[in-house]
């Protein structure tokens, strides 16, 4: 099982990753726009030529200036620190808008579930975490935040339906796992982070799109359009693999953990195989970033090669290992 010194290790595992990922973000950015600058520049200059006949000759534009460089470096680090203090600060309400998280009413229906969650939050140690629901008969449930102090736990009705009181709590436990080990700070990060830059690079290539269009600004253009094409890319690129490397070592924890709180693995075991048979919830299955915070995967992938969640089989097989 998980033990104490276990969580301190993949906690300090996290904050390396979470450090290692606010400085990648923006030189991994630099060089996807300084790729696409390079590329728009080329073709720029190739549909120049010399008109031999009226002996009139096109100069290449140089774009890759040193003044440019400056300029779109400064933009990619302007960016990346207005991305950490937004993802930081109003990333978790961000998420519930986007999935249709509300807070859980605190009547008698659903005291059961606020029991549950201070349970485990006692087991744990932390502060009991706030509850949300996702009105959907599927079934599902993550956690999000930036620390213990401000998580939040969100189910959807499906789950609390179908589950038993014993399945349910290991589900809670589950993302208490998630909270515990910080590995909701570094997917808050990595979610509302690559989502940003993604409608960053949709912006502006809409934006110089129109300009173009009315024969506004040549070498700004492509400028803007390198940018939005880098930003847009890296999302689609570099994203998906980010959350591959990361969720796969999380969920695993989070099972451990959640073993480990309830001493009771086999009633996560029974919860992983109901919620296989349902998983989907509409709007966490619309971006691959919400899917990989999910404790199980609403996606179905033809191919496992970009799977955000370990299999079911190899993660029932690690909890029959526990009991």
């Amino acid at each position: 099982m998980l033990m104490p010194r276990d969580v301190y290790q993949q906690l300090a595992a996290n904050n390396r990753k979470l450090a290692a990922l606010v400085m990648f973000f923006p030189l991994a950015l630099a060089a996807f726009v300084y790729v696409f600058l390079r590329l728009f520049e080329s073709i720029y200059n190739a549909s120049n030529y010399q008109d031999l006949s009226n002996n009139v000759r096109y100069e290449p534009v140089e774009l890759l200036t040193h003044d440019n460089l400056m300029l779109i470096l400064a933009i990619v680090l302007i960016v990346a620190f207005l991305i950490v203090i937004f993802s930081f600060t109003r990333g978790k309400n961000l998420i519930f808008s986007l999935t249709g998280a509300q807070p859980c009413p605190q009547d008698s229906e659903h005291i059961a579930i606020f029991q549950a969650v201070e349970n485990v939050a006692l087991a744990a140690g932390l502060p009991t975490p706030k509850v949300y629901l996702i009105d959907d008969k599927a079934m599902n449930a993550f956690a999000t935040g930036y620390s213990p102090k401000d998580a939040a736990i969100t189910l959807t009705t499906g789950l609390v339906e179908r589950l038993t009181p014993l399945e349910l709590e290991a589900v809670i436990a589950h993302e208490m796992g998630h909270i515990m080990n910080r590995d909701i700070r570094l997917n808050l990060f990595i979610i509302t982070g690559i989502g940003v830059i993604g409608l960053l690079g949709e912006i502006l290539l809409r934006v110089r799109s129109r300009g173009n269009s009315r024969g506004k600004g040549g070498g700004a253009v492509i400028i803007f359009l390198a940018v939005g094409f880098g930003f847009y890319l890296f999302r689609l690129l570099v994203a998906p693999f980010i959350h591959m490397a990361i969720s796969r070592t999380q969920e695993f924890q989070a099972d451990a953990t959640s073993a480990h709180l309830t001493r009771h693995p086999q009633a996560l075991i029974d919860a992983l195989v109901k919620i296989s048979e349902n998983p989907t919830v509409p709007t966490l299955a619309n971006t691959r970033a919400f899917a990989s915070m999910c404790i199980f995967s609403p996606l179905k992938n033809l191919s496992h090669l970009l799977d955000t969640h370990p299999s079911i089989e190899e993660r029932i097989r690690r909890l029959q290992e526990m009991s």
